[in-house]
């Protein structure tokens, strides 16, 4: 009864929270970040400590399909070339260069320690993407950029944890197979996507003037195809926004108004709930674990974070405008470029600031073992843990309450 008591209080103020952004003109987002902030720090309330299972569960997968059902296909396919090289090439780039700052800064930090840190935290985040970039009426390329850019890169990041925790455990790293495997695990991932997608698209033929019955089926699938991706080790994610894409463009075409109407309305609520808790769990999640390090070294370790998320800023800003560059240089050498992925200068500034980390990087902190294969307990785990969530603060806080003004300011 105390743990539904908890829960029932923070969708209250989650609600009255959301509510009250909408009226003073703040983003929600970072509305919910700072009051989660506060309230954790208050005495009387209790902790209340995210398990990463339960994001990687029960959050992701209608997230990330409902970002992917939204996201217009054909823009997706346009920008296909930018959203590839940012979600992959930059994902590794991010980890090897907050690896290095990792090794050389902090004390006691080995290189496989620091690739680990680097993997938590080198993919940008959908939901950030999605909820901080909303109303500020950006151009549809840009959204599609940013949003295809964070559906992919997490199976990246995913990956590249992996091999770095294996590195940790006394696992030997061999580089061809890690590059048969990260394909695999993509490849493995869209090919169980487009099966059930498939699958599911029967399905709703048969039952497609039940809106009832097709918009049950619809909730229920996110979560079916993350599992079984994640049963057969491949990526989750991959197949969700697989799943996703199919079926934005299936119910354009297949189904009537009504149910088109209803799915539309029901998600809005599903999604406006999971959204406002990621970003108040994330606030809440701070003060336990602030108490959890040693106070002679917490503002050390938040001085690491700050330089940790300058550094992955100069990183994507780099690879950012040599992408816009490449491009531009490609179409003028009449190259299969489309005019449409070309983008200017002030939309490189924005994609850059708005590559915010988030849930998914916190989740992965959270799910690091406590104990190496031989039962040592994980080296600076604890360190870790705090500087992804003092990072995922000062990349959303930071980046997130300036990236309006910005784009005000761009004229864009």
């Amino acid at each position: 009864m105390d743990n539904y008591a908890v829960i029932l209080i923070i969708m209250a103020l989650m609600i009255g929270i959301s509510g009250l952004a909408g009226k003073i003109k703040i983003s929600v987002p970072m509305l919910l970040l700072i009051a989660g902030i506060m309230i954790g720090f208050v005495p009387a309330m209790p902790e209340v400590e995210i398990n990463p299972e339960i994001i990687m569960l029960l959050f992701l997968p209608p997230l990330l399909y409902d970002a992917a059902f939204n996201i217009s296909f054909q823009q997706f396919k346009t920008n296909i070339n930018t959203i590839g090289t940012l979600a992959i090439g930059l994902v590794f780039l991010t980890t090897a260069g907050i690896a290095v700052i990792a090794y050389y800064l902090i004390p006691g930090m080995t290189w496989p320690l620091a690739f680990v840190l680097g993997s938590i935290l080198s993919a940008t985040d959908a939901v950030a993407a999605v909820g901080v970039t909303k109303g500020l009426g950006l151009s549809h390329r840009t959204i599609t950029i940013l949003e295809g850019e964070s559906l992919i890169n997490d199976a990246s990041a995913l990956v590249a944890y992996r091999f770095a925790v294996a590195a940790v455990t006394g696992v030997s790293f061999v580089t061809w197979k890690a590059s048969l495997e990260f394909f695999v695990v993509l490849g493995g991932g869209f090919l169980v996507g487009w099966i059930i997608f498939k699958a599911l698209a029967l399905t709703i033929g048969f039952f497609r003037k039940d809106a009832m019955v097709v918009n049950s089926l619809i909730l229920l699938m996110p979560f079916v195809t993350y599992l079984i991706a994640e049963h057969f080790e491949v990526s989750g994610v991959i197949a969700v926004v697989v799943l996703g894409l199919g079926m934005s463009k299936l119910s354009r075409t297949k189904f009537p108004d009504h149910v088109k109407e209803q799915s539309r309305n029901f998600w809005d609520i599903i999604i406006f709930l999971l959204n406002g808790l990621i970003f108040l769990l994330i606030g809440l999640e701070f003060p336990i674990i602030l108490k959890k390090m040693p106070h002679i070294q917490i503002w050390t370790y938040a001085g690491y974070a700050a330089v940790i998320v300058v550094v992955t800023l100069l990183i994507r800003m780099a690879r950012v405008y040599l992408q816009q560059f490449n491009l531009q240089k490609a179409f003028q050498g009449k190259r299969r470029i489309s005019e449409e992925a070309l983008f200017d200068s002030k939309t490189s500034f924005v994609i850059t600031w708005s590559g915010m980390r988030g849930i998914v990087s916190l989740a992965i902190a959270l799910g690091l073992p406590a104990t190496l294969n031989d039962g040592e307990p994980f080296p600076l785990r604890s360190e870790i843990i705090f500087l992804s969530i003092a990072v995922v603060l000062i990349s959303l806080l930071g980046q997130g309450l300036t990236l309006p003004w910005i784009v005000k300011k761009l004229k864009l």
